[in-house]
């Protein structure tokens, strides 16, 4: 067990009735990431160490689906086998916390809204008392518990809005569910709570009326309801994944990134953008992807995963995955490098080119209807439109190899593995299944063969066919005319 002074509880167990789905809700994506990603991030952001996650339907694909975007994090996950309440959901995590005497951040799986500053001021809150939550006040606080407070002021107790007298419904602060408490005191709380409610469930807000009955009140901090909004239906979820993206947006304008439209811009929240990038409208960047200063995204790109480096120009609807762009590059319009393509500086890529586990060196060109596939291309090389590189035998991926510059004809087929030497050139229509030697001409096209007045005779030949079927069909005219 870590000695962190910080855990954390994310609670994921739930099936979502209301998304009308077979994906469980915490796996359901707003801007690009699975629901439960947003407060495990955050958790981690904090130094929480472990991360419990509770899960419950469908538990197998989440815990998969989170370990697969979290590799290496501190993430255990616990089961909860049946849906009792959030109490009992917390409970599930006890075993996994064995030892932890620190302080328990308790989050939602569906809440993605909540930032890091308001999580560090519930945080900072903590300090010293057995239990800190957050509230909000919701223009229609109908089905939120209520935050009761004595007489002095100090929170008293969370009334469930089944639970509550008319009275306790007129308040117009309410619970949002999150906490940060003492290990300590969280478990010896828990042990005490009942399921004698209007719901039959074990309900984490029964520490807050611990701590009031302990003397040790829970403090309260007021959050933007915003922030603490849970995700219900794919209305919300569409709703959540439009703030994410104005958020994210927001920031990189205010970092010196120009968002031509930002409303039609798709920008994760890992990605890192350099000052003066320009993106244009319609355009998605994902994953770990990072571009350099004053580059330039064309309309309609996808970009994924990707390092691209500074002043590149990368045209419209042009595609990466996992690729890496040297500084002053252009790629597309239209372009496609899939994962392993590495383009050094000042290469261009042009139209309709596919890349895959390709590297082009500095100032190499490919700049028309090219496929290239298991690459390693030199400084300075042209490659013709039409080229391929013949990568795959029917069992086995195979490399093509081209030096330093390097010309290739258009419509040439290299076929792997084959190596072109140092300067070599390759003449257009060529089929390469050996070795270049470097300063070498490759040719492998039959000889052109030309028959001097053939295309005369035959158009002279098909217009006097053309005459004789002519001919009997203006005698029959004439008989007919006679008769």
């Amino acid at each position: 067990m870590s000695k962190s002074a910080r855990a954390a509880i994310v609670l994921a167990a739930g099936k979502g009735t209301r998304m009308k789905s077979g994906l469980a809700k915490v796996l359901h994506e707003a801007n690009g990431k699975p629901l439960a990603w947003y407060p495990i991030r955050r958790a981690l952001a904090l130094r929480c160490d472990p991360v419990v996650v509770v899960v419950g339907h469908q538990g197998d694909e989440v815990r998969a689906r989170l370990e697969a975007l979290f590799p290496g994090a501190p993430l255990v996950f616990a089961v909860q086998r049946e849906q009792k309440g959030t109490g009992h959901a917390v409970l599930a995590a006890r075993r996994a916390l064995a030892g932890h005497d620190g302080r328990v951040l308790i989050l939602y799986g569906d809440v993605p809204l909540l930032t890091d500053e308001t999580l560090r001021t519930l945080t900072r809150a903590g300090r010293g008392n057995p239990v800190a939550f957050l509230s909000m006040r919701p223009a229609d606080p109908t089905g939120y518990g209520r935050v009761v407070r004595d007489a002095r002021g100090r929170v008293e107790a969370i009334v469930e809005h089944k639970d509550a007298s008319a009275a306790v419904r007129a308040i117009d602060e309410c619970n949002a569910g999150l906490y940060d408490c003492d290990a300590a005191f969280l478990w010896k709380a828990l042990r005490k709570v009942g399921a004698s409610n209007a719901q039959g469930e074990y309900y984490l807000t029964d520490l807050i009326a611990a701590a009031h009955a302990a003397g040790r009140p829970a403090v309260a901090v007021e959050a933007p309801v915003e922030e603490v909004s849970g995700v219900n239906d794919r209305v919300e979820l569409a709703a959540a994944a439009r703030v994410l993206r104005r958020r994210i947006a927001e920031r990189w304008m205010r970092a010196g990134v120009t968002l031509i439209d930002p409303d039609s811009t798709f920008l994760d929240e890992e990605v890192e953008l350099g000052a003066d990038v320009l993106v244009e409208p319609h355009v998605r960047i994902g994953g770990a992807t990072r571009i350099g200063a004053g580059t330039r995204i064309g309309f309609g790109s996808v970009i994924v995963d990707s390092t691209v480096g500074a002043r590149v120009t990368v045209k419209p609807y042009s595609v990466f995955e996992e690729a890496r762009v040297g500084d002053r590059a252009q790629v597309g319009p239209f372009a496609r490098l899939r994962p392993g393509t590495v383009l050094a500086e000042d290469v261009h890529i042009g139209n309709f080119v596919e890349t895959k586990k390709a590297t082009l060196g500095r100032g190499s060109k490919a700049n028309h209807l090219a496929y290239l596939g298991d690459a390693t291309i030199g400084s300075g090389c042209n490659v013709g439109a039409g080229t391929i590189t013949c990568n795959y035998d029917g069992v086995n991926k195979l490399p093509t190899v081209l030096g330093d510059g390097v010309f290739i004809g258009s419509d040439t087929q290299l076929v792997a593995p084959v190596t072109v030497g140092d300067g070599a050139y390759v003449g257009a229509g060529s089929t390469i299944v050996r070795d270049v030697p470097a300063g070498a001409l490759a040719l492998s096209r039959s000889e052109q063969v030309i028959k001097e007045g053939w295309a005369t005779r035959r158009r002279a030949g098909a217009a006097a066919k053309g005459r004789k079927t002519a001919a009997p069909r203006k005698a029959a005219s004439r008989r007919t005319r006679r008769r």
